[in-house]
C-alpha cells in the first residue's frame, strides 16, 4: 500500500519511541533486592522487556510470588518513572511529522497502561496520541492482535489503512495477526539480526531514518 493510503499509525513504547530500560530496571532491582538477589545490569534486564510486567518478572526474578512481585514492582515504579524514561533520538520530529500530515497517532504497548498515560504527559506527546492503550484495555496483551484490533475499532480505521511500528519480533507477530503492516527499529530488545528474521514490511536503523522514508513521499 502506498503510504498516501494510510490513515492510522499506531507505535509501541519502550525501545521503540522511549528508552524506558533504567527506570524498568531499576524496578527489577527493587525486587530482586527483596528476595537478597543481586542487581542485574541494563542488558540483562531489557532482552526480557516487551511481553508485559509478568513476563519480565518471571524471567529475573526468580524468587518468591509472582503476583506479589508484580505488585512490588508496579508499586516502585512510579518512583523512577520519569527520571529513568527518555524519549528516543527523533521521536517527536516523527510523531509531529506524521500529525502534521494528518494520520491518526496511537501508542499499543504491554506496559501498564497507567504508566504510559503519565510518560506520554510527562513527555508532553499526549497531544499528539488520539489512543494509549495497554494490556488492561484487552482480553489478551501482545502478541495476540487484541490491542491493535481493538485501537483500530475505536478509531475507527481498516487494518489495510493502519501501520504499526515497534522494536521488536513479538511487535512483527501482533501486527500480523491484526491484519497489519508493520515497520521495526533495532533501537530497543532485539538486535537487528532478530528483527530481520522475523520478516517485518521495513527495517530501519532509527526513528531519523524512518522518518525520511516518510518525507520523501
Amino acid at each position: 500500500m502506498p503510504l498516501s493510503q494510510l490513515k492510522a499509525v499506531l507505535f509501541d513504547f519502550d525501545g521503540t519511541l522511549a528508552d524506558s530500560y533504567p527506570a524498568i530496571t531499576a524496578s527489577v532491582n527493587h525486587v530482586r533486592g527483596l528476595h537478597d538477589l543481586p542487581p542485574l545490569d541494563i542488558d540483562e534486564v531489557k532482552r526480557w522487556v516487551g511481553r508485559g510486567a509478568g513476563a519480565l518478572l518471571a524471567r529475573t526474578v526468580p524468587a518468591g510470588d509472582l503476583e506479589a512481585n508484580c505488585a512490588a514492582y508496579r508499586a516502585h515504579h512510579p518512583s523512577v518513572l520519569h527520571s529513568g524514561t527518555r524519549l528516543l533520538a527523533g521521536a517527536v520530529e516523527l510523531l509531529h511529522l506524521l500529525h502534521d500530515r494528518g494520520l491518526r497517532l496511537g501508542l499499543c504497548s504491554n506496559k501498564p497502561v497507567a504508566f504510559s498515560r503519565e510518560l506520554v504527559a510527562y513527555l508532553k506527546i499526549a497531544p499528539l496520541l488520539e489512543i494509549v492503550l495497554g494490556p488492561e484495555d484487552v482480553a489478551r496483551p501482545k502478541p495476540a492482535p487484541d490491542m491493535l484490533l481493538a485501537a483500530l475499532q475505536r478509531l475507527g480505521v481498516a487494518a489495510a489503512e493502519a501501520l504499526y511500528v515497534g522494536d521488536m519480533s513479538v511487535d512483527v507477530e501482533t501486527a500480523r495477526g491484526a491484519g497489519v503492516k508493520v515497520w521495526v527499529v533495532p533501537t530497543g530488545s532485539e538486535e537487528r539480526d532478530a528483527l530481520e528474521r522475523a520478516r517485518p514490511d521495513r527495517l530501519f536503523s532509527n526513528l531519523a531514518e524512518m522518518a525520511m522514508q516518510w518525507e520523501a513521499t
